[in-house]
This record gives structure tokens, C-alpha cells and sequence, in this order.
């Protein structure tokens, strides 16, 4: 009995690992596939649906999580980004469940705030952050699979009074309320989803999640995303020829 319970639990942690081995592989090649330099349509096209507004990225900067091993840091994916309007976007891909995840989002987020403003510069040079993780963990309890975390202002007494900016506050930051200059988080918490596609963004859960977009998906940047995992299944020759 005892030999048969240690070899249950040597198959349980092989099956285990073989996951993981997935997830490894599969989170490897989603960087890869954001990062492409070449354009950057299917990036732009996740982070669009992902934030209900028009995003074009400049280019991808350097930070600690970009490195080019598809295990360093854990299997960590980190993508630091910054769109035409001078934004930073941080999207990190996580498998390894971590209690204090939420701690290291806002380590993130402060990070890339203060690498990214001068001794002498102005605060309102302090850039604004959005963090977009994407998670293959339970992570906190809840019964959506994405969340949104935004700053309010809003009075204790009168709770429906939401802190707006000064006139010449909008002119100069170019927002409606005080809470939009603050960074905002994003959680996809991908094993959640139930893989029927309602939205665009349902489009792209659905894909992260089984690595599969369907013909029928026209979210936007998943047709780009469908051609270049087209192109990376075929061999060398017929990528030459291509």
C-alpha cells in the first residue's frame, strides 16, 4: 500500500511538471509573439481590446524581465512597453502561484514610475502606468476572470462626490478626473475563463488560455497573431520560400 501511494504521488508529480513544461513553452512563445519588433499589430491589437481604447506601442524597453531564456527568472515573462503617447505598459505572463502577487504588481508599477523620471524633473513628468497580468493561478477570490483596479478620490461625506481636476489641470494632463493620472492594474485570471468567446476580449482569454485562435476570431491583432504562429510551424525551407 505504501509503495502504491508513493507511486501515485510520483505520477501526480510528473503529471504536474508536464503541465508546467506547457505552460513554460506556451508562455515562451505568447513573449515571443508580442515582442515581435517587425510590428507590432498584434500587441497593439491585445492591448486595444484590453483597454477599450486605441493603443499603438513605440517600441519595448529594456527592464529586468526582458531577457532572452525562456526559463530565467522562473519562467518569469515581464514586457515593459511604451506606447506613442508616452504610457508605459507592463504585461507580465505568471504560472508559479505567488501569495504576495499583488505586492509585486505594485513593486512593478513603482519601479518603471521612478526608472522612468529625472532627479530634477517635474512631477508631472511621472509617466502613466498600466499593468496587464496575466495569470495561470487562482489568484484572490472572485467570480470573474478579468478585473480592473483603478484610483478614485471620492469625499467621506459625501461618497458620491468624485474628486475632479481643475480646469487647467485637464489642459495640462488631459484627464477627467484626478484618479486617472494614478496607474491602473488589469487581472486576467485565464484558468477561469469557461472558453465561450462573448467579446474580443473573451476572443483573446480564450486563445492565452488553449493557445488556439478559430477562424472565427476577429478580435483585433489575433488574425495577425494567427499568421505569424502560421509561419512559425513551418520548416526552414518553407519559411524561405515564404
Amino acid at each position: 500500500m505504501k509503495k502504491e501511494g508513493s507511486d501515485l504521488k510520483i505520477m501526480e508529480e510528473m503529471e504536474r511538471k508536464k503541465l508546467q513544461d506547457r505552460y513554460i513553452r506556451f508562455d515562451w512563445a505568447i513573449k515571443r509573439l508580442l515582442r515581435q519588433k517587425a510590428n507590432f499589430d498584434v500587441l497593439d491589437g491585445f492591448l486595444t481590446v484590453m483597454l477599450r481604447e486605441e493603443v499603438h506601442i513605440l517600441e519595448i524597453l529594456e527592464s529586468e524581465g526582458n531577457q532572452n531564456d525562456s526559463v530565467d527568472k522562473f519562467n518569469r515573462v515581464d514586457m515593459l512597453a511604451e506606447d506613442t503617447n508616452g504610457e508605459l505598459l507592463i504585461i507580465e505572463i505568471q504560472n508559479n502561484r505567488e501569495l504576495d502577487y499583488f505586492h509585486r504588481m505594485l513593486y512593478g508599477v513603482s519601479k518603471a514610475i521612478t526608472d522612468y523620471i529625472g532627479l530634477g524633473d517635474a512631477y508631472s513628468n511621472v509617466r502613466k502606468v498600466y499593468s496587464i497580468n496575466i495569470v495561470y493561478f487562482d489568484l484572490g477570490q472572485g467570480k470573474d476572470y478579468v478585473y480592473h483596479g483603478k484610483t478614485f478620490f471620492r469625499g467621506l461625506h459625501v461618497p458620491e462626490d468624485v474628486l475632479q481636476l481643475s480646469v487647467r489641470q485637464k489642459e495640462l494632463f488631459v484627464g477627467k478626473e484626478a484618479g486617472d493620472i494614478f496607474p491602473e492594474y488589469y487581472v486576467l485570471k485565464v484558468n477561469e475563463f469557461d472558453q465561450i468567446a462573448r467579446t474580443p476580449l473573451d476572443e483573446w482569454v480564450r486563445f492565452l488560455k488553449t493557445g488556439e485562435i478559430k477562424n472565427t476570431d476577429t478580435a483585433k491583432g489575433l488574425p495577425e497573431a494567427r499568421e505569424c504562429l502560421r509561419i512559425d510551424r513551418l520548416n526552414e525551407k518553407e519559411k524561405q520560400s515564404y
